[in-house]
């Protein structure tokens, strides 16, 4: 991978941004493909402590080739928190994978900007008006054309994305701290280390042996995480917050493209109105508070 991201790092920065997203994208909804189709075989969380310990044991080469700067994070608190978040939104994408098609979750996982508002309005204690107002409604509509109570039989998966969301609206933030004093892989081997013994504890009282065979897919989720998290953290290096949230849009087609291919699942066109319409709202609402950044500090 070294001598990929050589080449790489000769690109603009909002391409290597883009390059890095559509790759971490393509992994993120392959591996969802892939605990779709072995949950129903073994409980999620020992999936979640089996892709942890393949991930240790993929990215153990590259420790063992750096470990002075790897394993000594500049903010282990951060850190810390990073990988505890990591692990609950592990638990939670997979329990909505188990129930739901990938696009589903994907579009339903594109609110996160707005709740992130939310949070920030009641932690901050603003007051939640304008642009605001107008993004958070416009993400409830979206959220409410995908799910459509009443209308479609519900689904629990439902509730599992909306659990990834909440867990996973302080990550972007952690993870541009983590940007500005660790290395990209320092974050990728952290994660891993951190979500290993959080979930060796559930997984112990839902053990289920697995065959060669699920071991063999739990490698290859392994694998894709490891990828993932190194390639994820590459993104957040080189561009800025609203811009990666921008670019992580293309997961929808990329996710209607996977659940497709791997299970035959067609999206429906609500999926695809309801994404757009919190997809708007999420990039109206970065646009904003971009301007509003910049006339503070000017």
């Amino acid at each position: 991978m070294t001598r990929l991201t050589d080449a790489i790092s000769s690109w603009p920065a909002v391409v290597q941004c883009t390059f890095w997203i559509l790759i971490s994208g393509t992994l993120m909804v392959v591996q969802l493909g892939i605990v779709r189709m072995i949950a129903n075989d073994i409980n999620v969380f020992e999936i979640v402590f089996f892709r942890a310990l393949f991930s240790c044991l993929f990215i153990a080469p590259l420790i063992m080739s750096n470990p002075t700067v790897l394993l000594r994070p500049n903010r282990p608190v951060i850190m810390g928190f990073c990988g505890m978040l990591a692990f609950a939104a592990s638990v939670f994408f997979y329990f909505a994978a188990k129930y739901m098609p990938i696009a589903d979750i994907t579009a339903i996982h594109f609110s996160r900007p707005i709740f992130a508002a939310i949070l920030a309005a009641i932690v901050l204690k603003e007051a939640i008006k304008g642009a605001r107002a107008v993004a958070i409604l416009g993400g409830f509509i979206g959220a409410a054309i995908i799910i459509r109570p009443g209308m479609v039989e519900f689904n629990i998966g439902i509730f599992f994305v909306l659990g990834v969301v909440c867990v996973q609206t302080w990550n972007p933030i952690n993870r541009r701290l983590l940007s500005q004093s660790e290395h990209p892989d320092t974050v990728a081997v952290w994660t891993q280390l951190i979500v290993l013994p959080l979930a060796m504890i559930p997984a112990f009282f839902f053990w289920t042996t697995p065959t060669l065979e699920l071991l063999g897919w739990m490698a290859a989720i392994g694998l894709l995480e490891m990828l993932n998290q190194r390639v994820l953290a590459r993104a957040y290096v080189q561009g800025e917050t609203v811009v990666v949230l921008a670019l992580h849009y293309t997961r929808l087609p990329l996710a209607a493209i996977v659940g497709y291919l791997m299970f035959g699942e067609v999206a429906e066109i609500w999926i695809w109105v309801g994404g757009a319409v919190i997809a708007c709202a999420a990039l109206y609402l970065a646009h904003h508070e971009r301007l509003s950044e910049r006339k503070k500090s000017s």
